[in-house]
């Protein structure tokens, strides 16, 4: 058998020194291979204990991924309790809209800003986070809206008369009344479920004197001589009211462009009684329509929207923008009994869908 005695056992040699005994005194040979390999595949040991290594690595993980939820739940918290005080600034978040017939008066009603920066910085952060979870598309006039575009003509609103409260949409055509056609299905079902309303409104009607607590479902009075029952609420059904007037929840279920999934939508009566009056007044959104269908409508009263006088007639649709400046009165005697409307916010016909469901996930209800 032949033995190494060349260069080869020197280099045999150092590793003797070095890494312990190979096959002898820096001679060896064929029969040794199999020694050789197994001390090659023994594994190196660590410089120190591994189950040690993994505990403290498992440790600083779960450290860093527990303050990264923290960070995101207070980070969503602190939004989210931001977007509810400026909803309720605006008069838009457990109140109906901020503006006459289905809801308080807007904080904006002589003109002044409701939140500022504030509300538009949050505004801001909500469209961005929901561009992140969807996209930018389509989101061109909801992005300006955001930032504090002014109103058309570089000033609030129309001639001053159009000052929505806490949104205004940029390039939506402005009017006082939006045509009929423009909402054509919801205005027709709406007309065709008048008498299955005006049953509901009668079942839950009641003197009105305001010498009797109010009744189940009604709510305070936005002023003297005003009282409303709402289906919806800033976004929210109202499940006991809805129970009670089947025939109006029907209807409800039934339109295309009902805002009932964000803070500016409402439906329900509103009842004004003789000699009250609602002045002037502008409503949170020039994004929506409200539309009042006439149940009972004694003589004198009046509704002026920007300056345009109007008047409800039973059983047909009115469409007003109520982002611009208004007044409702009734003006009639005392035996004229009251005036009583179904009130529904539906969308502009001129939002797109895009952009109905950005302002949906920004202005969603308070959870």
């Amino acid at each position: 058998m032949w033995k190494g005695n060349s260069p080869g056992c020197n280099q045999g040699a150092a590793m003797e020194g070095t890494g312990g005994e190979l096959g002898g005194q820096g001679n060896w040979g064929l029969e040794d291979a199999p020694g050789l390999l197994a001390r090659a595949s023994l594994p190196i040991m660590p410089a120190w204990p591994l189950p040690l290594a993994s505990s403290a690595l498992t440790l600083l993980l779960g450290a860093l991924t527990s303050l990264f939820l923290w960070y995101c739940y207070r980070l969503g918290s602190q939004d989210m309790q931001a977007l509810g005080a400026g909803s309720r600034a605006g008069a838009v978040s457990g109140r109906p809209g901020g503006c006459s017939e289905a809801g308080r008066p807007s904080p904006r009603s002589s003109g002044e800003s409701v939140e500022g920066p504030r509300t538009e910085g949050l505004v801001s952060r909500r469209l961005r986070a929901y561009a992140r979870r969807y996209s930018w598309a389509g989101m061109g006039r909801v992005r300006r809206a955001a930032q504090g575009s002014p109103g058309p003509g570089g000033g609030p609103g129309v001639l001053g008369i159009q000052r929505p409260g806490l949104l205004f949409l940029p390039d939506l055509p402005s009017a006082p009344f939006v045509p009929r056609d423009a909402q054509r299905h919801d205005v027709e079902l709406l007309e065709s479920s008048f008498p299955a309303i005006l049953r509901d409104f009668g079942a839950v009607s009641w003197d009105f004197s305001g010498t009797t607590p109010l009744p189940r479902g009604w709510s305070p009075p936005l002023a003297p001589g005003c009282y409303q029952l709402l289906l919806y609420q800033a976004g929210r059904c109202q499940p006991s009211n809805c129970r009670r007037c089947p025939g109006a929840y029907r209807a409800l279920r039934g339109l295309r462009s009902f805002m009932s999934a964000n803070t500016f939508g409402n439906a329900g009566f509103s009842v004004l009684l003789p000699g009250a009056r609602l002045e002037g007044r502008c409503g949170p959104t020039n994004a929506r329509v409200r539309c009042h269908l006439g149940l009972k409508i004694p003589p004198g009263c009046e509704l002026v929207v920007g300056g345009e006088p109007q008047c409800w007639a039973e059983g047909h649709c009115l469409l007003v923008d109520d982002s611009f400046l208004h007044t409702v009165a009734h003006n009639g005697s005392p035996e004229d009994g009251p005036r009583v409307v179904f009130i529904v916010d539906l969308w502009h016909p001129n939002v797109a869908g895009a952009e109905r469901q950005a302002l949906d996930f920004v202005f969603a209800p308070d959870p």
